[in-house]
């Protein structure tokens, strides 16, 4: 686990509500505190479709963030920032799956549940802290590290800017 700190909240969150640089994660959960809170669940309630409607997209525990960011710019964009926010991503599994497999292709992952992303804003400063999720213990913290060095990268390269 790591605790990035962000040096611009403006590229991060024309990143994060804009671009489709965290297209590639699912939102677990969400609160965005402005005139009034809102928090969000991200887990889909599949009783809310009937089985021919449920969207591709809908084959996962949580709503995927290209589906929910366009809600959130709504909230957020103004003339006033929010006094703070946190966001929990999960990585989708295909994507996880794909990166384990090539960063450990020889390891036994099948006990790696999800590996997550938590952005938190207090309303002066914004952090990115990673981690990992197990079904159960694992000695072999090999996974943590691939993430931690992953995001670090994927940040870089999306050119958000932080320090360690």
């Amino acid at each position: 686990m790591i605790l990035l700190n962000i040096t611009s909240d403006k590229a991060l969150m024309s990143s994060l509500l804009m671009g489709d640089v965290f297209d590639i994660f699912l939102l677990e959960e969400a609160s965005v505190t402005a005139s009034v809170t809102y928090s969000v669940d991200g887990h889909i309630n599949r009783d809310f479709y009937e089985n021919e409607e449920i969207p591709e997209e809908s084959v996962y525990e949580f709503k995927p963030w290209s589906e929910v960011k366009a809600f959130f710019f709504e909230i957020i964009k103004g003339k006033r920032a929010p006094l703070g926010f946190k966001f929990v991503f999960i990585l989708k599994p295909k994507t996880m799956n794909a990166l384990m497999e090539r960063e450990l292709p020889e390891a036994d992952l099948s006990a790696l549940k999800a590996l997550i992303l938590t952005i938190r804003n207090d309303g002066t400063h914004t952090t990115v802290t990673t981690g990992t999720s197990y079904s159960t213990f694992v000695m072999d913290k090999e996974p943590e590290k691939i993430w931690d060095n992953t995001v670090r990268k994927y940040f870089s390269d999306k050119e958000i800017p932080f320090e360690n």
